[in-house]
């Protein structure tokens, strides 16, 4: 059975997320303050975070930055009523896997929540916490980088999408399935974020590292073909 934690100050809202979740077989704990998120979270003993970033204490996003920071893990989708493409992109830079506005239809979050949970037990049942292509590390464990012993840090984002291309390695992903799988929700089509981070990537992993399929996306090179 899953543990979710609902951080939400708002008594309504959290009542609402609770009895919902635990209908469909969920068990829940509600939290109001994030600095409490934090220390909840360190206990090691909920599957994913249900997060609203105006919280007393600690906001969310300075709650996301301390969890990452510290290796943490654990899914988070965002909550809240801030529907601003600005607090969007800062929400998911900041290392969120998903984001939600107020108001919302609780089906569309139950479906999110479950694909973030489907997503992590994939990730966890798996025990190698090193993906390796050629001269190149990643490190689940640290979510840290190593490029010919070198230790490159990157933002949890850009590591996101490293992690998604070293997972499939030569295999083809579309930029939409980028977008699923990184972002997490869907940005305007004609958006070009795909192809900004993956220049970010080559930027700091190599530049042949990721090739670009004319008219179908991306490709991470196999090492044997660097």
């Amino acid at each position: 059975m899953h543990r979710i934690l609902i951080a939400e100050d708002e008594p309504r809202i959290a009542s609402f997320l609770e009895k919902g979740l635990c209908s469909h077989g969920f068990t829940t704990a509600v939290v109001e303050d994030g600095n409490e998120v934090v220390l909840m979270v360190q206990e090691g003993e909920f599957d994913l975070l249900l997060l609203d970033l105006g919280l007393p204490g600690k906001d969310g996003i300075e709650v996301i930055e301390d969890l990452r920071g510290q290796g943490e893990s654990l899914p988070i989708i965002i909550l809240t009523a801030r529907d601003d493409i600005k607090d969007k992109i800062t929400g998911l830079e900041s290392g969120a896997d998903d984001y939600v506005t107020k108001p919302f239809r609780f089906e569309e979050l139950l479906a999110r929540v479950r694909v973030r949970l489907r997503s992590s037990t994939v990730s966890s049942v798996n025990n190698d916490t090193l993906l390796r292509v050629g001269n190149i590390i990643l490190d689940l464990r640290t979510r840290r980088i190593k490029v010919d012993g070198r230790t490159v840090d990157l933002p949890a984002r850009e590591f996101t999408l490293a992690e998604t291309f070293f997972r499939h390695p030569g295999q083809v992903l579309s930029r939409e399935q980028l977008l699923d799988r990184v972002w997490g929700f869907d940005y305007n089509p004609g958006s070009n974020i795909v192809d900004v981070y993956v220049g970010y990537l080559r930027k700091k992993l190599g530049s042949d590292l990721i090739e670009t399929v004319r008219g179908m996306g991306y490709r991470l090179r196999l090492s044997n073909e660097l």
